[in-house]
């Protein structure tokens, strides 16, 4: 896997240190930076094609993007993307020969086995999208939750290809009477000796979803990485990526969700100190959120009074950006930001800058979105103990100085 293809530059930028992030007087900042600091580890060998400069090393199963790496070209470039997988990637083989990958769907009228093969032939479309963490925004949490302490770099907006599911259940004779829900299941190999539904990923959603999902093999303009799912990967827009189902095997039309415990217990806004049950709200669907990738507190000081670009990217969940307000006093004052680059669709994040001269002194700069729907995003986290959804302003928000 070291010699994986990439379909777009790799970019190399100088990062900081979580002393200099510290110095700067962002707590929350500085608190995840330095957990990232102390995670540096080399690529694990079946990433060794990523982009070492631009990624932090969490663990063999999570690398994070470095925030000063995200740039402003829209696309996440696919040496950069995060990875976070709940199960080890399955073996190599499964990609050596991708259109043989057999995927098995039922809840549909004439249910059967479909290799990608001939997956490619019943449609082709292609959609840009943000795929993000559940945990994104986990390090800036006080109470510091189990799990990677992510700050903003488990998450990019990448473009997949592949069979629209409408397509493939149209092709099946439709989706039966009373499957409420589209419930995908992982290929990864399960261990021995324990109950397949403790370990096994999952996922149901919404089976409205699949008007705009995917069964994709191409990503980035070429074939989906194994790190990354492939040969096929459920793509489910406007979910977070949890509900991205790698290594697909089954697509199922239920009338139920999965009482996989990753979908029963696992990935619930579960309330501080208490424990994931089904009564708990699923981490679905993700909601309107943005912040500033620079200038930032590494980029070192701010001549006072020059003109600076304040950049950053800004997306929702089902529903598009509307706009985005930068502030550079913490969020007392705010100014209409204006977007760059190509609109990719409601599902793809939106770049925006602000032009502004700072004086000197220290600035909090913050950025705030809004969506079509009216959704605004908040300046507060939502407390839960797993640390999800963080969409908090104010705890994406970073310290600048001029001078």
């Amino acid at each position: 896997m070291h010699s994986e293809p990439t379909s777009l530059p790799r970019r190399r930028l100088l990062t900081g240190t979580a002393s200099a992030l510290a110095a700067a007087g962002l707590a929350t900042w500085a608190n995840g930076a330095a957990a990232q600091a102390a995670a540096a580890k080399p690529l694990p060998a079946y990433l060794g094609w990523k982009d070492a400069g631009s990624v932090i090393v969490h663990s063999s199963t999570t690398l994070e993007t470095r925030r000063g790496a995200f740039g402003t070209s829209v696309i996440t470039p696919t040496d950069q993307l995060y990875i976070r997988n709940n199960l080890p990637a399955p073996d190599a083989a499964i990609v050596a020969n991708r259109d043989a990958w057999e995927i098995s769907v039922s809840g549909v009228k004439s249910p059967r086995k479909l290799t990608v093969g001939e997956l490619k032939a019943l449609g082709l479309e292609t959609v840009a999208m943000v795929l993000q963490c559940s945990g994104n925004g986990r390090g800036f949490f006080p109470s510091k939750p189990s799990g990677t302490p992510w700050t903003v770099g488990a998450a990019g907006c990448v473009v997949w290809s592949g069979v629209p599911v409408r397509a493939v259940a149209e092709a099946l004779g439709g989706v039966a009477d009373g499957m409420r829900f589209m419930t995908g299941t992982g290929g990864e190999k399960l261990p021995e000796g324990i109950d397949p539904k403790s370990i096994v990923v999952e996922r149901s959603v919404p089976a409205a979803a699949m008007q705009d999902a995917l069964l994709a093999w191409e990503m980035n303009g070429a074939p989906i990485p194994l790190a990354h799912g492939g040969p096929l990967r459920l793509i489910v827009p406007g979910y977070t990526g949890v509900n991205n189902i790698k290594y697909i095997r089954q697509l199922a039309f239920t009338a139920q969700e999965s009482d996989a415990k990753i979908m029963s217990h696992g990935y619930r806004m579960t309330p501080p100190g208490g424990k994931g049950d089904p009564s708990q709200p699923s981490v679905q669907e993700m909601s309107i959120k943005s912040w500033i990738n620079g200038p930032l507190p590494d980029d070192g000081q701010i001549a006072a009074g020059a003109p600076v670009q304040i950049h950053g990217v800004a997306f929702g969940g089902l529903h598009a950006v509307k706009g985005v307000e930068v502030s550079i006093d913490g969020g007392k004052t705010w100014q209409a930001a204006r977007f760059v680059g190509p609109d990719l669709g409601k599902y793809a994040w939106r770049q925006f800058v602000l032009q502004a001269k700072l004086p000197a002194g220290t600035h909090t700069l913050a950025s705030r979105a809004a969506d079509t729907a009216g959704n605004v995003q908040p300046e507060t986290r939502g407390e839960n103990q797993s640390g999800y959804n963080n969409s908090s302003w104010a705890d994406h928000a970073v310290k600048v100085t001029a001078a």
